[in-house]
């Protein structure tokens, strides 16, 4: 009877830690079960910033934990991003970043530190952005071919801002003058902000910026807009012409997504490409990007690894067509 009863206890007793460490396990597998950080290799103030922190404020609200933008900037993003490639791949470092970090940086830079395929795990894209050539308000030209008309007449005269050396914003400058063959002398900054202020305060005279960094001064008449980059207009700006119409198969419409290192578990991509998903659908996200320019962009993880694919070689004709080198 005795050998009995102690083996039912020991059975009892195993069943017992059994029980507790199945509870273990399930709230290690628990994700995300401390705060996630979201790497921004941009400076705050841009689109990718602005986008970040919709999506981040989402993400914390419908997976009950907090999701911290970290901007991490330099290099054109290449600082950020190589940060990330190299975080402990388990689902709590991510990246939102423009397609300017992921497939232009690679054609722009002899070292970038990161390979955008073997480094990453494409989660999925997020949104889009609108982008835009505006100026000072007192800045003689009205449009993109008025501008041009400018820069010819007065070669290595005028100053276009930038968020810096190998930005999209950088890139799409060097575009312009290679398309229009005019002269238009870089100014390189740290960040949107930075650039959209000096060009309210008359220290440069046109710039390429997101809606997000300068829908604000648009409205409010301190920049103007001369026209759009993306190919189609804007529903922000219905009445401001596209800069292809001027200069014909010129224009881009930038991408933002986001990604994981390498090797993160395939349960925990899965899971974020379903939660950014349902962001995106969600009315308040939609208005929240609609109100600075953006506009959702979903893709499940397989579309979006084959859109960093073919945007690359893309891209990288785009680079050496235009003559834009960084190093």
């Amino acid at each position: 009877m005795t050998t009995v009863r102690t083996h039912q206890r020991r059975n009892l007793l195993a069943l017992a830690l059994s029980l507790a460490l199945t509870g273990l396990a399930f709230s290690q597998d628990k994700y995300p079960s401390k705060p996630v950080t979201v790497v921004v290799p941009q400076a705050a103030g841009g689109a990718n910033d602005a986008i970040a922190r919709v999506i981040a404020q989402k993400l914390s609200e419908q997976m009950s934990q907090s999701f911290v933008v970290d901007n991490r900037t330099g290099a054109g993003g290449n600082v950020g991003t190589v940060a990330v490639a190299r975080a402990k791949a388990d689902g709590y470092t991510l990246m939102i970043t423009a397609d300017s970090s992921m497939v232009i940086n690679p054609s722009l830079y002899k070292i970038t530190g990161f390979d955008p395929i073997k480094d990453f795990e494409p989660v999925g894209t997020v949104a889009t952005a609108g982008y835009v050539l505006v100026a000072h308000p007192a800045f003689p030209a009205k449009s993109t071919a008025e501008l041009i008309a400018l820069a010819k007449q007065q070669p290595g005269k005028i100053n276009i801002g930038s968020a810096g050396n190998g930005t999209l914003n950088h890139l799409i400058g060097e575009m312009l003058g290679k398309a229009a063959g005019i002269d238009l002398v870089h100014v390189p900054y740290k960040g949107s902000a930075a650039a959209v202020t000096d060009l309210i305060a008359g220290q440069v005279q046109v710039s390429v910026q997101s809606l997000p960094s300068s829908i604000a001064f648009i409205r409010s008449g301190k920049i103007k807009v001369l026209g759009v980059v993306n190919p189609q207009r804007l529903p922000a700006l219905p009445d401001a012409p596209t800069m292809g119409e001027t200069l014909k198969g010129f224009g881009a419409t930038p991408w933002y997504g986001l990604f994981v290192p390498a090797g993160t578990p395939k349960p925990i991509v899965a899971q974020l490409n379903a939660e950014i998903a349902k962001a995106l659908e969600s009315k308040d996200v939609q208005e929240r990007l609609a109100a600075v320019g953006c506009e959702p962009f979903k893709t499940s993880q397989e579309q979006f690894a084959s859109l960093v694919r073919e945007d690359l070689p893309r891209w990288a004709k785009i680079v050496k067509a235009s003559g834009a080198t960084i190093d």
